[in-house]
């Protein structure tokens, strides 16, 4: 996947999403929870493409349930800046 292999534009693109699920109506904790699917299904599934995709990796895969959510939330505040 092109887009996953540069940190910054896989950022403006998430950033984007986040974006456009604000501008419909969705709730923060409604992102943060379709963020939180994302990243599950990006950790079993996407072969990380550079150094911060693995430090991600790496981290959600240590994480339990309620620290995804915690990481989740800070991906998306990151993004939404």
């Amino acid at each position: 996947m092109e887009i996953m292999d540069n940190w910054y534009d896989w950022k403006k693109t998430l950033g984007k999403a986040v974006d456009l699920g604000e501008t419909v109506g969705m709730s923060a904790n409604t992102i943060t929870n379709l963020s939180e699917k994302v990243g599950t299904y990006l950790s079993n599934h996407v072969h990380p493409h550079n150094d911060e995709e693995k430090l991600l990796k790496e981290m959600w895969d240590a994480a339990n349930e309620e620290d995804r959510k915690v990481l989740a939330k800070i991906i998306v505040k990151i993004v939404d800046n």
